[in-house]
């Protein structure tokens, strides 16, 4: 069980969608080994070929696996990077079949035959794995291997994970029973936990500032994403559903922004298909978002990004949690509960199926909603145990490789399946629970050991093969 010590900003990262682990975890990847020809002497770099094994390559054209590869290399910044011109820029480098590696010393590529899809190959440490070679001008050549491992985590072959596991925390947290014990020593909430194994990183000050980053990112993704319609990109022709469903339940009123859309929302309600409306609207509107290669925050994966960011403008929505404490709070609290699944089973679709992914969020998010509505820390480590519990086994089967079918509606049921196993955390004693959080964390991980590889984010089994779409349509 992995003893690194995993940072909040770990588990929410900023990136571009479809994918984490195919799309921002390669991106990383291809960033790290710029900085390896940076320090060779770039200047001498004659040649760069991309092997891209298992899951990434089979299902690496609908998650954007070359495109990321391609911007990575060149060395943009999936933080910063304009979304609005990938399109042009990969259409660029395959017309011209030139690459400017680091945007500073120019090499022939040709994306159709320098990125090459090995479907029947795969490394063994991990599905989602890809090599970079290189030649230089004076004959020598390079090559480094990379495993996207779930979540943006990105391992390079010979590394024992993908983070620096030396620093020292006042908490050092691997099992849920960790975390129980800290906060028993400590009289702290959860929360309140994670607030000081971060200050031993950085600053309180700059961790909230990242935090409120964080929100602010998925609130504009949702909001964005309630104000788009058409269909989505990829083949399947994937109609937009969160934009209609916004205009159906704003019913013509008006706003300009955020707030006043936020004002809108409240005014409608708290009946119970109401709120349940606006939940799934708020997670169709992110993972439509991320379908389009729209920015995002992992949480804990791009697959599974629209789960808590849902239950959190829900939380702020129906809930009074419109604070920026209540919202810090409520992602620590989240963050920690999918650091445990990382340390102790996995974030990866191609290694433990969709439990991993989905499961994980709604995990996630049950555990912070229940924090934030006044339970106590037994309470939101049962209820993020409910959550998981009711995701076992969940396959990861994107149909056309594509995170849409059933991707998108999935995030709208780990949404509210996160809120029932908080309820029903809240209304119960957690003394009476036969089932732990660390158990079931177990039980995932050894799910994913037993599920049939076709079941793992390989578009082999399941939906992915009940349409008449193939990987290279997509």
């Amino acid at each position: 069980m992995s003893q690194e010590s995993i940072s909040v900003f770990d588990i929410f990262k900023i990136g571009i969608g479809p994918s984490s682990s195919h799309t921002l975890g390669p991106w990383r990847a291809a960033e790290r080994f710029v900085a390896t020809l940076k320090a060779t002497g770039i200047k001498k770099v004659q040649s760069v070929r991309v092997l891209l094994y298992g899951s990434l390559a089979k299902t690496g054209k609908g998650h954007g696996t070359d495109v990321a590869v391609l911007l990575g290399l060149c060395g943009e910044d999936p933080v910063t990077f304009d979304v609005n011109a990938i399109d042009t820029r990969v259409r660029q480098i395959t017309d011209r079949k030139k690459l400017l590696l680091n945007g500073e010393h120019e090499v022939d590529f040709d994306p159709a035959a320098d990125i090459v899809f090995l479907f029947d190959e795969s490394l063994p440490y991990h599905p989602n794995a890809l090599t970079f070679l290189c030649s230089f001008d004076n004959g020598d050549e390079i090559a480094q291997t990379y495993y996207s491992i779930g979540g943006g985590f990105v391992v390079k072959e010979g590394e024992e994970n993908g983070h620096d596991g030396h620093i020292k925390l006042p908490y050092p947290i691997v099992l849920a029973d960790d975390l129980e014990k800290a906060c028993e020593k400590t009289g702290l909430s959860i929360s309140g936990v994670v607030m000081e194994n971060e200050k031993a990183i950085r600053s309180e000050s700059d961790t909230r500032k990242g935090v409120l980053r964080i929100w602010e990112t998925m609130r504009d993704c949702i909001f964005r994403g309630c104000h788009i319609g058409g269909k989505l990109p990829g083949g399947l022709d994937v109609q937009r559903r969160a934009d209609a469903l916004n205009k159906k339940l704003t019913a013509g009123k008006t706003y300009n922004n955020f707030d006043e859309w936020l004002t809108v929302i409240r005014s409608g309600g708290q009946s119970f298909m109401y709120t349940l409306d606006w939940v799934s609207c708020f997670a169709l509107a992110v993972n439509e978002e991320n379908a389009s290669f729209s920015r995002v925050v992992t949480a804990p994966t791009n697959g599974a990004a629209g789960v808590v960011p849902a239950v959190l403008l829900y939380y702020i929505a129906f809930c009074d949690g419109y604070d920026d404490d209540k919202i810090i709070k409520f992602l620590l609290t989240a963050s920690e509960i999918g650091s445990i699944f990382k340390k102790g089973a996995t974030l990866s679709a191609a290694m433990g199926g969709c439990q991993a992914e989905i499961g994980v969020s709604s995990s996630m998010a049950a555990a912070a909603l229940t924090e934030s509505l006044g339970g106590t820390m037994e309470q939101c480590l049962q209820a993020a145990e409910i959550a998981m519990e009711h995701h076992l086994g969940l396959t990861c089967d994107p149909v056309g490789g594509l995170v849409q079918v059933p991707c998108i509606e999935r995030n709208t049921m780990g949404a509210i399946k996160a809120i029932t196993a908080s309820q029903l955390a809240l209304q119960g004693n957690p003394d009476h629970a036969r089932i732990s959080l660390d158990t079931v964390v177990n039980t995932m991980w050894e799910t994913a050991q037993d599920m049939n590889h076709k079941y793992k984010e390989t578009a082999e089994g399941g939906l992915a093969v009940q349409l008449p779409i193939s990987l290279s349509e997509c």
